[in-house]
């Protein structure tokens, strides 16, 4: 017999407490805990009943693991080269992204390679799915849909079907186990339901997507193990603002982390993006200051981005420091270095940092086009048009380099840029044609802008 012990467990980062309290503890959320009831067994440990397991050998190992390529470029990129059978992909996005209308497209494309495709929706009608399928012209195509929310019912479902099927489910904040006394959405519903379904799909080979709600700070809503049951984790991304989307890999066992796929917004759907650097260079404009051209690399993909800057006095007590698509706390860093090292005054100043295009930065390599763009607005200077940036600063002033800068040059040589500033310890292939600048120290830089490279 087992005894029902009171628990509250925090419905943003999922930590245990064994009291209420008002403030969790670990996240700082106010009103956040709830209350669940979790039976543990009376009885001793050692009347459990267990198996013994069998041990397998890697060198005797005969299991392959074939793709599923989906006709879909962007997505088989992100994805490593396809999805594998059996495995489990969680996509987390805002609100009206287009997560929903991504894989809709996903299970059309399958679906036409005769693929069986199945897509479970707990948000909305057929009559609404039926809406966007019209919409995206697959109205016709030879996939099964359905509007249920039971964990239990999809499991059973799954473990009936006999070939490899695609999944998709659509949330799994929606999705409840009937025997579990807690309101869909709570931690414990979705760590139940996420489990009951990837051993289901795991047992039959299928493959298996859910659709995760984000939280305000942008993480997937639920508890964080959710992240740790899965294979893949992706978060497709943009600003409501602009019709790009990204869709990037935080977790994949099964290919490289950090890589993304561009798609444009269309009336008919998201269309794929084969040249962003072209596209986010295409309303850049020449001779205006604070601007310069980043190389950067997305997972295994070379990406040229504007960044913007635009420096002016501040009338205010704090100087603001706004940015769009870069981190703050690197921005700061980056002021205080020409602040101190380079005598740039900056302290009264007001610092607008924009990436152009609404894609988001993560790489410490685009450090240097950052201070360039800061510069030139400070300067007053433009940057010449075919000049391309890349490397990291230190606290020092000094400009360190970064990997694959090889990569970086041939995209930057493709779309016709021919003058490159780079780190002075940066060991590259020299392309015929053009011109590097190595650097060595930040003050280099300020040399160089103030003589209009």
């Amino acid at each position: 017999m087992s005894k029902l012990n009171k628990q509250y467990i925090c419905q943003i980062c999922g930590t245990l407490h064994s009291k209420w309290s008002g403030k969790c503890e670990n996240c700082n959320e106010w009103n956040s805990l709830l209350e669940e009831n979790v039976s543990k067994p009376s009885g001793p440990l050692s009347k459990s009943s267990g198996h013994k397991i069998k041990f397998e050998y890697l060198k005797n190992d005969t299991l392959e693991y074939p793709r599923l390529k989906t006709n879909f470029n962007e997505i088989d990129r992100v994805m490593g080269g396809g999805f594998v059978s059996g495995s489990v992909t969680l996509i987390g996005g805002d609100p009206g992204i287009g997560k929903s209308t991504l894989l809709l497209q996903l299970v059309g494309n399958l679906s036409k390679m005769n693929e069986q495709c199945i897509y479970v929706s707990g948000e909305e009608s057929l009559s609404q799915i039926k809406m966007r399928a019209d919409r995206l012209g697959i109205k016709d195509s030879n996939i099964q849909f359905a509007s249920v929310t039971n964990a239990s019912d999809i499991a059973t479902t799954i473990g009936s079907i006999k070939t490899r099927s695609v999944l998709i489910i659509d949330s799994i904040q929606t999705m409840y186990l009937p025997q579990i006394d807690s309101s869909p959405g709570t931690v414990t519903q979705v760590r139940a339901c996420a489990h009951e379904l990837i051993i289901a799909a795991k047992k039959s080979n299928s493959i298996l997507v859910l659709i995760g709600h984000v939280t305000k700070d942008g993480s997937i809503a639920g508890p964080r193990v959710l992240e740790h049951m899965v294979d893949t984790v992706l978060y497709f991304e943009g600003d409501n603002n602009f019709q790009y989307r990204v869709l990037r890999s935080m977790k994949n066992r099964f290919g490289p982390t950090n890589e993304i796929g561009v798609f444009e917004m269309l009336n008919v759907g998201l269309k794929e993006i084969m040249n962003p650097s072209k596209l986010f260079l295409s309303d850049r404009q020449k001779n205006v200051s604070g601007s310069a051209i980043f190389a950067g690399l997305e997972g295994t993909r070379p990406i040229l981005i504007e960044v913007q800057a635009l420096v002016m006095p501040s009338s205010l007590a704090s100087p603001r420091r706004t940015i769009v698509g870069w981190d703050t706390a690197r921005l700061s860093m980056i002021s205080a270095v020409l602040e101190s090292r380079c005598k740039i005054h900056l302290s009264n100043m007001d610092i607008f940092l924009n990436i152009a295009g609404g894609i988001k930065i993560f790489e410490p390599a685009a450090d240097l086009a950052v201070a360039a763009a800061i510069i030139s607005s400070v300067k007053d200077v433009p940057i010449s048009f075919s000049t391309v940036f890349f490397g990291e600063v230190g606290l020092s002033g000094e400009i360190r380099k970064v990997n694959q800068a090889e990569l970086r040059i041939k995209e930057a040589t493709k779309l016709g840029f021919d003058n490159i500033i780079l780190p002075s310890k940066q060991k590259v292939i020299i392309e015929k044609n053009m011109n590097y600048n190595n650097l060595t120290l930040l003050s280099d830089l300020v040399d160089l802008i103030t003589k209009n490279i």
